[in-house]
C-alpha cells in the first residue's frame, strides 16, 4: 500500500511544471498519455484539433425542480442541437433511504415546531406540506411502491469557434431555465467531464440529484422522429425507422394548410410537389392551381385531367386585372353565410400591381405615395364609371333578372374596366389637372404606362381586355404557364397579377364553411422572383394570411432562402406556413435557414450532403427525414432532369 502510496505522489508531481519562461512548454505525464489531437490544458473548453478544429464545453446540471414532467424535463437539452448527453443512474438502497428519510422527516417536525413557537403561521405550512411528502414516500418505498434514485447529468456541447461556443451555452442555459434547470460549466475539469459523456459509463463528475422512481422516468428521451398524420398522403419514406410518412395538408391539427419548400437547382423541389399534387388529386381530390414560371406542369395537368393555360406574348389568352367577383362570407354572429361585394379591396389590389407596373423592371423611385393616389383615383372611377359598386346588383346588366335560389344563375356580368381604359381615365384627369405636385407623375405614367395598352400595340399588353378564360371549379389541376415571358420583369409582373386574379376567381368562390368548401391549393414556384417588387411581396403575404379562411393551401416553392431572410417584409409567409420542407441546400443558404429554424449541426450538415429527393420535413414542431421516392408512373410526368428521362 505504501509502495502504491509513493507512485501515485510521484506521477502527481510530474503533473505540475516548474515555474519560469524556460518550463512553459515542459510535457507532463498528461500531456504524454492524452490522444492527439485533444488539448484539455483549458479550465472551461476543450479544443479537439482535426482539419477543421471543434471546441467542446462540457456542463453538469446542478439544480432541478421540484417536480419533473413527462416528457418535458429534458426535451430542451435532447433536442438542443450538435450536443452529446449522458444520464448516470444508481439505485439506493431501500434500508439507506428509509434511514435517510426518517431523518429528514424529524428534521422537518422539529423546524415546522419551531417556526409554529415563532408564530410564523406560512413556514409552518410549509414545512408541514413538505413532511407530509417525505412521509408518502416513505410508506411508498416501504410497500414497495417507490425507489430513490441518485442521478448525475452531464452535457457536452461542441462548436467550430468559441464565439459560437459561448453562444450556444447562453442558449442552452436560457432554455434549460424555462424548466427551472440549472447548468454550469465544469469549470477545471472538462477533461473528466468529457471522458465521462464517452460511451465508458464511468462518471468522474459526482454531482448527483436525488429521484424517486416516478420521477426517474422522465429523463429517458422517450422522443419520434416520426411525423405525419393518421390519413393523408404517402409523401415519402422516414429514413431514420423506414416508416411510410402520411401527410393531410388540410389536417385539423395544422394551424394553418400553408406549406414551404426550398432547395438548390436539382434537389427535387419540382419531383416533390408534383408527387404531392397528383397523389393529393386522386387519393383526397384535391383541386389544384398551378403558377408555372418555368413550364414545368404543363405534363402534370395533362396526367391528371386538368386545363394547361399559356400566357404569353403570341398567346391569345387575356388576364383582366379588374375582373371582380362576388363572395361568400360566414357572418361571424349568426353563422349564416351571406354574398358581399367589397370594391374597396379590389381597388387596393389594382392599385398595386399598377404600381408595380409603373415602376417596371427598373423599380423607379420615382413612384411614391402620390403616384399611388393617381392611381387609385383612377381605378376607382373606372368602377364607379361601370355603375359598380358593393351591391351585388351592380354587376350584373339589366337584361335578365334570373334568381335561382339565391344563386345569380343566367345573369349576364357587365364588361369589367381594362387597363386600356384606365389609362383613357388617366389621361383624361391629366388633360384635367392643374395641381402642379401631380404633373410630374402624371406626365411618368402616362410614358412607361403606354407599353401595357394594346391600342398603342405596347409590347407588354398580354393583360389588356376582358378575360378570355374562367377559373373552373371541379378541375383537378390548372396550369399557368408563364413560361414564354420574360424572365427578368414580365413574369414576376404575371406572378402578381394572376395571383390576385387567382384570389378573385378561385379562392374567394370557397365558401368559408369547411363543410361546403372544396380543398384547393395554389402552387407558387419559383417565388424568389417576387420578392424585387414590395406590392407583389405585400399580395403573397396577404394570400400566405387569408388562404386558411377559405380553406385554400398556399405552396410556395423558391431555390433562394437567402432572398427571404434578407427581406422581413416577406416573413408573414413563413410564419404563416405550418409545414416546411427543405432539400439539398448549398453552403452559402445553409446558415441563414440554420439561424431561422433553429436547425442543430447535425441537421445543417445533412442539408448540405443529402441526396436528390430527401429533406427535411417539418410539419408543426414535429421533424423527420424524408426521401421522396416517385413510382415508376409518376416518375413519366413529375421527372423535369433531361438526362434521366432520356435514360427512361
Amino acid at each position: 500500500m505504501a509502495k502504491k502510496q509513493i507512485i501515485t505522489e510521484e506521477i502527481k508531481s510530474t503533473e505540475q511544471k516548474p515555474e519560469g519562461t524556460l518550463y512553459k512548454n515542459v510535457a507532463t505525464i498528461k500531456d504524454l498519455i492524452s490522444p492527439a489531437g485533444v488539448d484539455a490544458s483549458y479550465t472551461n473548453h476543450i479544443e479537439i484539433v482535426a482539419s477543421k478544429t471543434r471546441y467542446a464545453r462540457s456542463m453538469v446540471v446542478s439544480t432541478i425542480p421540484r417536480m419533473c414532467t413527462f416528457p418535458e424535463f429534458l426535451r430542451g437539452m435532447y433536442t438542443f442541437g450538435d450536443l452529446n448527453v449522458s444520464v448516470f443512474i444508481n439505485p439506493i438502497s431501500e434500508s439507506i433511504s428509509q434511514t435517510e428519510l426518517n431523518r429528514t422527516i424529524n428534521e422537518l417536525e422539529s423546524e415546522r415546531i419551531v417556526a409554529l413557537d415563532r408564530g410564523d403561521i406560512n413556514r409552518e405550512r410549509i414545512l408541514a406540506q413538505k413532511r407530509y411528502e417525505a412521509e408518502s414516500l416513505r410508506d411508498e418505498i416501504a410497500a414497495g411502491f417507490n425507489k430513490l434514485f441518485e442521478s448525475s447529468i452531464i452535457c457536452t456541447l461542441f462548436a467550430y469557434s468559441l464565439d459560437e461556443l459561448d453562444k450556444y451555452t447562453s442558449l442552452l442555459t436560457a432554455e434549460m431555465s424555462k424548466t427551472m434547470i440549472g447548468m454550469k460549466p465544469t469549470w477545471a475539469l472538462q477533461d473528466e467531464a468529457l471522458r465521462s459523456n464517452m460511451p465508458f459509463c464511468d462518471n468522474k463528475i459526482k454531482k448527483a440529484h436525488t429521484f424517486d422512481r416516478r420521477s426517474m422516468s422522465t429523463v429517458f428521451p422517450f422522443f419520434t422522429s416520426d411525423v405525419g398524420h393518421e390519413k393523408g398522403i404517402p409523401l415519402g419514406f422516414n429514413r431514420q425507422t423506414g416508416l411510410p410518412i402520411l401527410f393531410d395538408n388540410f389536417s385539423s391539427t395544422l394551424t394553418n394548410y400553408n406549406m414551404v419548400i426550398f432547395g438548390k437547382s436539382g434537389a427535387g423541389k419540382g419531383v416533390t410537389i408534383k408527387t404531392l399534387t397528383a397523389r393529393s388529386s386522386v387519393l383526397m381530390g384535391i383541386e389544384s392551381l398551378a403558377l408555372d414560371a418555368e413550364g414545368e406542369y404543363g405534363v402534370v395537368a395533362e396526367a391528371l385531367g386538368g386545363i394547361n393555360v399559356t400566357i404569353s406574348p403570341s398567346s391569345n389568352t387575356i388576364i383582366n386585372l379588374f375582373d371582380l367577383e362576388p363572395e361568400v362570407v360566414k357572418d361571424e354572429i349568426t353563422g349564416k353565410e351571406r354574398t358581399v361585394l367589397n370594391v374597396e379591396n379590389k381597388i387596393e389590389d389594382v392599385t398595386q400591381a399598377l404600381l408595380t407596373m409603373a415602376r417596371g423592371s427598373t423599380r423607379s423611385t420615382e413612384v411614391n405615395e402620390l403616384t399611388k393616389q393617381i392611381i387609385a383615383e383612377a381605378v376607382a372611377e373606372e368602377y364607379t364609371s361601370a355603375g359598380i359598386t358593393n351591391n351585388i346588383e351592380s354587376l350584373y346588366t339589366e337584361e335578365s333578372k334570373a334568381v335561382v335560389q339565391k344563386q345569380y344563375l343566367g345573369r349576364v356580368k357587365k364588361d369589367m374596366p381594362t387597363i386600356g381604359s384606365w389609362y383613357k381615365t388617366l389621361m383624361r384627369n391629366a388633360n384635367a389637372n392643374d395641381n402642379q405636385d401631380y404633373r410630374f407623375h402624371y406626365s411618368y405614367l402616362a410614358k412607361v404606362m403606354k407599353q401595357y395598352i394594346r391600342e398603342y400595340d405596347g409590347q407588354m399588353a398580354y393583360f389588356d381586355g376582358q378575360s378570355t378564360f374562367e377559373l373552373l371549379d371541379n378541375v383537378p389541376f390548372i396550369n399557368l404557364d408563364i413560361s414564354g415571358l420574360e424572365e427578368r420583369f414580365a413574369r414576376p409582373l404575371a406572378q402578381q397579377i394572376l395571383l390576385s386574379w387567382i384570389w378573385e376567381k378561385y379562392v374567394k368562390k370557397n365558401s368559408e364553411d369547411k363543410t361546403k368548401a372544396s380543398k384547393k391549393r395554389v402552387l407558387v414556384d419559383e417565388a424568389w422572383m417576387l420578392l424585387p417588387y414590395p406590392e407583389a411581396v405585400d399580395f403573397l403575404n396577404t394570400m400566405a394570411r387569408r388562404a386558411r379562411k377559405r380553406n385554400v393551401s398556399l405552396a410556395v416553392i423558391s431555390q433562394k432562402f437567402q432572398d427571404f431572410y434578407e427581406k422581413p417584409e416577406v416573413q408573414a409567409v413563413l410564419t404563416s406556413s405550418d409545414t416546411k420542407l427543405f432539400l439539398a441546400q448549398d453552403k452559402s443558404e445553409i446558415e441563414y435557414i440554420k439561424e431561422v429554424f433553429k436547425l442543430s449541426e447535425g441537421e445543417a450538415y445533412f442539408l448540405t450532403t443529402c441526396n436528390r429527393g430527401e429533406g427535411l420535413l417539418k410539419v408543426g414542431s414535429d421533424t423527420a427525414i424524408i426521401a421522396i421516392q416517385p413510382t415508376k408512373k409518376e416518375f413519366e410526368f413529375v421527372e423535369t432532369n433531361l438526362n434521366k428521362l432520356a435514360k427512361g
